[in-house]
């Protein structure tokens, strides 16, 4: 018989003025909004007591205040937890992007981003980043201990479908909100998703 594993917890920051505008923000530092504040805080009530043997935060500010504020001590900022650079993108709506290329279906899952003040990631490049990130926790976790990731929604759901052994892509298939709170974990040895989007 295995023994029990832990558990990799995800938590997405709260709320920016950048995403309640549907604005790509990768790698721009954008502080939370009172409403993002607000999320993070009521995050504390599920995190509180919960000995976590590893927290790791991007080292963006939405994170890192995200983590403060929901009442977690981080360990580590860890770059590999930075959201996807959006390159030509960054700072601009689906809307405005679809209008820019004339493709009304176009969406940042199904083509490659162009550079523009940053180079830009393919969803291969932040499937790299998110296994060394697993990889980083995964002692923790197979010794039975729990360990809390702080970060970006596009950047933890591409982290999902890499622990899930799906091509970082698939990410695209599941929706998390601002300060959304999700746990990965096991059935048997098999990878899968404990909670979502609680």
């Amino acid at each position: 018989m295995t023994s029990p594993r832990g558990q990799l917890w995800l938590l997405r920051h709260g709320d920016t003025e950048w995403a309640s505008a549907g604005k790509h923000t990768g790698w721009t530092d954008i502080p939370l909004s009172p409403a993002g504040e607000a999320a993070a805080r009521a995050r504390a009530k599920d995190l509180a007591g919960h000995d976590f043997a590893l927290v790791l935060s991007s080292p963006l500010s939405r994170a890192r205040r995200t983590a403060e504020l929901a009442g977690v001590t981080v360990d580590a900022i860890e770059p590999d937890l930075i959201e996807w650079d959006y390159g030509a993108w960054e700072g601009l709506t689906t809307a405005e992007i679809r209008e820019q290329l004339g493709d009304p279906d176009w969406t940042v899952w199904d083509d490659l981003v162009r550079p523009g003040d940053t180079p830009g990631e393919t969803t291969d490049q932040v499937g790299v980043r998110a296994q060394r990130v697993i990889d980083r926790c995964m002692p923790e976790i197979l010794a039975g201990r729990d360990c809390l990731l702080v970060a970006h929604g596009h950047l933890l759901r591409m982290l999902t479908a890499t622990w899930l052994g799906l091509p970082a892509r698939d990410g695209r298939l599941w929706a998390l909100s601002a300060g959304g709170l999700s746990v990965l974990g096991w059935e048997r040895t098999q990878a899968v998703i404990s909670r979502w989007n609680i």
